[in-house]
């Protein structure tokens, strides 16, 4: 339970939800709006709600927890997740050894991980059977514990593309994968797979424009879907209010997918000028996941890690993912932040920001890729501010992330709808 006690002094465990009048003393408080620290600030939550945000203490015997040496945040956004698995050299015979209740646990405990490393809302872009559909209503409805999170269900696909889950299988097992498996071969098709989703209860649609890098296929980059199909799915999403993220890594792929209008390009490898001045004139967002590109590059070098057919992709693309965001980056190009984890570690989440500054984006903007500018894409404006009358997710480090982002590394505490998940 969260201890009551008088200003100045420390409160606060996990697993307390605020009532009126709890505060936090926050020694600065950051502004994702305009990317500034704004001081020393008292914040009033009741329930799940900020109700306040005050430069003077609150008065009386009101319960304060003393987060007086720390910056405090709004909750971080991480726009890219798969959270019903983690990569390793076992990954591709689980397929034929997990059950749906399998990938379902492991689900909430890798949530739980993202959650106490700071991010209090993730974006799942592919998962299988809609898994984590299932821990977002479980979460939501007060279940289990769990980050704010927003669901594809299964990514969409054609035959034989990146996400088709029966990629490298024999054929006997193989079968033919329909719509509702999520992969589609025409334009009837992939409305039938944004309605089969929208029954599903799916928040947004995931396609795989191009070709993956973890996939059993030969080729990561390779244009994977025809305009005529991007046109239908992106229409019919539209008509849902689904907002469409595309895995892209080649040029070709990635150029078809921006001018048929999805919201955003996830990786974005092989971007051009071409494909730049196509995302700036379109609006679209980039979610670079440096941290996947940079995983997979260095487990590429351990024999056995990944199969064969994978290792080269590896090798080639990840390496380039930083270089590429270095490159919209400068050019103006929209941009928000992921991390592709469950590719990497699950908790590792917040080295994106490490190699957001590394490749020449400020601390500021890094941290507002991971806030309001993430709440903006997901079109919700309960989150990724602190202000009165949003949501009461509130993070907290040690010392001054603008100075040193690296901080954001080792959050000490974690607020979720008001609830305190972890306090150090």
């Amino acid at each position: 339970m969260l201890k009551k006690i008088a200003i100045g002094l420390t409160v606060a465990l996990a697993g307390h939800t605020a009532q009126a009048g709890e505060w936090l003393h926050c020694g600065n408080v950051f502004d994702s709006e305009s990317g500034r620290l704004a001081g020393e600030r008292y914040i009033e939550v009741t329930d799940n709600k900020i109700t306040a945000v005050k430069v003077n203490a609150p008065g009386g015997d009101a319960s304060v927890t003393d987060l007086s040496a720390h910056t405090c945040l709004p909750g971080l956004i991480d726009l890219h997740v798969h959270l019903d698995g983690q990569s390793g050299p076992d990954s591709y015979i689980k397929q034929f050894t997990e059950n749906p209740a399998d990938l379902a646990l492991k689900a909430q405990h890798y949530g739980m991980k993202a959650l106490e490393a700071g991010f209090t809302t993730v974006r799942n872009p592919g998962d299988s059977d809609n898994v984590t559909i299932a821990l977002r209503n479980a979460v939501n409805a007060g279940v289990v514990d769990g980050p704010r999170i927003y669901s594809a269900g299964k990514s969409l696909a054609t035959t034989g593309g990146h996400a088709d889950p029966t990629n490298g299988w024999k054929e006997e097992l193989m079968g033919r994968p329909t719509p509702k498996d999520g992969v589609i071969n025409s334009a009837a098709d992939a409305r039938e797979a944004v309605r089969q989703h929208y029954k599903d209860g799916a928040d947004f649609i995931k396609i795989t424009a191009t070709g993956g890098v973890l996939s059993m296929a030969s080729s990561g980059d390779n244009p994977q879907f025809t305009d005529e199909e991007l046109k239908g799915l992106v229409d019919i999403a539209n008509d849902y209010n689904f907002h469409v993220a595309a895995h892209a890594h080649g040029k070709a792929g990635m150029l078809r997918a921006v001018k048929a209008g999805i919201t955003s390009v996830e990786h974005g490898t092989y971007m051009d000028d071409e494909v730049i001045a196509a995302m700036k004139e379109h609006g679209t967002y980039l979610v670079p996941t440096i941290l996947a590109g940079k995983f997979v590059a260095e487990k590429a070098e351990i024999d056995g890690y990944f199969p064969d057919v994978v290792r080269p992709k590896a090798r080639e693309i990840g390496p380039k993912i930083q270089d590429t965001f270095a490159k919209a980056y400068k050019a103006g190009v929209n941009f928000a932040f992921g991390t592709d984890s469950g590719v990497s570690a699950h908790g590792d989440n917040a080295l994106e920001f490490q190699y957001m500054v590394e490749a020449g984006v400020p601390e500021a903007e890094a941290i507002q890729s991971a806030t309001s500018i993430a709440a903006k894409l997901l079109k919700n404006d309960d989150i990724g501010h602190i202000e009165e009358g949003k949501l009461a997710d509130i993070v907290a480090v040690k010392g001054n992330p603008l100075d040193d982002v690296t901080l954001l590394q080792n959050v000490s505490f974690v607020m979720k709808d008001g609830k305190v998940y972890k306090h150090q």
